[in-house]
């Protein structure tokens, strides 16, 4: 059984650098023998605000609202993964609101994660999976560091894939991207098509399962 990653591109900007790094990323993965499914937030639908509590949890019985069909769709490709790798640039100091509006939307309560019975700490729903985070930057990486205390990165990693039980495999920062000339960027692609052709040759796992619901994305395509 092949490997399965799911890649996600968290800017609402189409045809962006971002975008060619992913690129880069799942063809070399899909070369490595990996099964690639791409979500582009530049293209495809962003989940609306939730109004009220109920579209931030999965339903629990028929009583319940069912999710948003384009919710749905993303969760299923979220269960169907083994490994998950985002791409985002950094704005204000975290994640566009595209890619947080997304995580909102579908790393659900009883999905992602469950609340335990008087306890403060949640049950992860997502174990057996890694993820990968990779981030363009214009402002200094020490800058990154000491000012902004890597609040992306923590944001990513440890309060939304450590809490749903994914073990993040590694961090790129890429950066300066606005100052950086054709041969930084061209080689800043070569690096992350290692790591794609890296992840993309790993030993597929028996868990977690495949959603046996609706597939999302075809191989190395996004919606």
């Amino acid at each position: 059984m092949n490997n399965r990653i799911l890649v996600i591109i968290g800017t609402p900007l189409p045809d962006t650098y971002n975008h060619a790094l992913a690129r880069a990323y799942a063809t070399a993965a899909a070369s490595a023998g990996a099964d690639v499914r791409v979500i582009d937030l530049a293209t495809d639908p962003i989940p609306d605000h939730p109004r009220s509590r109920d579209p931030l949890r999965a339903p629990r019985s028929d009583a319940d609202l069912p999710l948003d069909p384009d919710v749905a769709r993303y969760l299923d490709d979220v269960r169907w993964a083994e490994h998950i790798a985002v791409f985002h640039p950094q704005w204000w100091g975290t994640a566009p609101a595209a890619l947080k509006a997304f995580i909102d939307r579908v790393f659900l309560s009883g999905a992602a994660f469950r609340y335990r019975e008087g306890s403060a700490i949640s049950e992860q729903m997502l174990t057996g999976r890694t993820g990968r985070m990779v981030m363009t930057m214009d402002s200094p990486r020490w800058w990154n560091r000491l000012v902004y205390r890597g609040a992306a990165e923590a944001a990513l990693t440890r309060a939304t894939f450590r809490y749903c039980g994914i073990r993040a495999l590694g961090i790129t920062r890429l950066s300066p991207i606005r100052l950086g000339d054709e041969r930084r960027r061209r080689g800043w692609i070569d690096q992350v098509a290692r790591l794609g052709a890296r992840d993309g040759a790993r030993p597929a796992r028996t868990a977690p399962p495949a959603s046996t619901s609706t597939p999302g994305t075809a191989a190395v395509g996004a919606r």
